[in-house]
């Protein structure tokens, strides 16, 4: 199983300073969708320069024009752009054309999906490289989550995914039991006193 780093910070110069101190230990530095709202593709391409050896992905969240906006990304150096598994499938269609394009891949993010797994079904069909199982920060912070959803839905569905909302030392371990491709750790690690610590232990607790 990988491990995704999400720097869900605004500014590419401390995106520059975590992927530094995480890079020895994660597989894909995922750079989060309010720092290329902040500073733009410009990002994508610094933190390739600095890491060519890592996966980048762009989270861009696209929900209409995929092929342009996943063109874009991957022109700018993301080699994976994710696409909202909420769009219509000639968006995400469109998003996977541009992505063969370019020798590059397109994740799903289903965030908001009601039924992530079946929805999971139908984007896999569509050509996407996996599907993002995900709780928002909001999501995560309402009455009633339980990250074991997550890992049901991922299970259920049958088809390659990773998980992201909740993902730390304490719950690694069962979502690499559950079958996922790509474990996404944000907060667990950017949120640490030490960053590249913190990368290593959940590098150390996949087996």
């Amino acid at each position: 199983m990988q491990l995704q780093f999400a720097m869900d910070t605004l500014t590419t110069e401390k995106a520059l300073e975590l992927a530094a101190a995480a890079a020895p230990h994660v597989d894909i530095l995922e750079l989060g969708t309010p720092l290329i709202k902040a500073e733009g593709l410009s990002a994508v391409t610094a933190i390739k320069q600095a890491h060519p050896d890592k996966i980048v992905f762009a989270d861009l969240k696209t929900m209409d024009a995929g092929e342009l906006e996943a063109d874009t990304a991957f022109s700018a150096g993301a080699d994976l752009v994710t696409v909202l598994g909420l769009a219509g499938d000639s968006t995400i269609a469109g998003a996977v054309k541009a992505a063969k394009k370019h020798g590059k891949g397109i994740v799903a993010d289903l965030i908001g999906v009601p039924d992530k797994a079946e929805r999971a079904k139908e984007v896999t069909a569509l050509g996407v490289e996996f599907v993002e199982m995900h709780a928002g920060l909001d999501e995560q912070a309402e009455e009633g989550f339980t990250f074991g959803t997550l890992l049901q839905d991922g299970e259920s569905a049958g088809v390659p995914f990773s998980v992201a909302g909740g993902v730390s030392t304490a719950t690694i371990k069962s979502v690499q039991d559950a079958g996922a491709r790509v474990a996404v750790a944000g907060g667990a690690i950017y949120g640490a006193p030490d960053v590249g610590a913190a990368a290593a232990a959940l590098r150390a607790a996949i087996v």
